[in-house]
């Protein structure tokens, strides 16, 4: 089975930053992509940041600017760097990776337990 560990939240003052890290384990095969999703208390889930196998990154226009995604792909490991931190960031991150499980096998979409993330003075 796969396993998506995800590390790294906290508290953090405004303006402050945060390195989120998920790293996925199990028999992989292939990842084809690695994204970081948050849900702020009451809202709906929202996609934050996404990074393809070849490197290509996509980020939600509230964060562009201020977070960076990347990946170690040895590791199957994905990080979300945080600078630049509002209160309106707070809220749970979670790790969503599209894993190919053998070379005959279709993607399968897998979550972490999510981290929380707190903005605050």
């Amino acid at each position: 089975q796969v396993q998506l560990v995800e590390s790294g939240g906290g508290l953090v003052q405004p303006g402050g930053s945060l390195r989120l890290s998920c790293a996925a384990s199990g028999s992989i095969f292939s990842i084809n992509a690695m994204r970081w999703y948050r849900q702020a208390l009451g809202k709906q889930r929202e996609l934050v940041a996404s990074i393809t196998s070849d490197g290509t990154t996509n980020y939600a226009d509230s964060v562009k600017g201020r977070f960076t995604i990347s990946s170690d792909n040895a590791k199957n490991t994905v990080y979300l760097q945080m600078n630049s931190l509002k209160p309106e960031d707070t809220g749970v991150y979670y790790c969503n990776a599209i894993i190919v499980l053998s070379r005959a096998s279709v993607s399968w979409s897998y979550w972490g337990q999510g981290t929380q993330v707190t903005v605050s003075s």
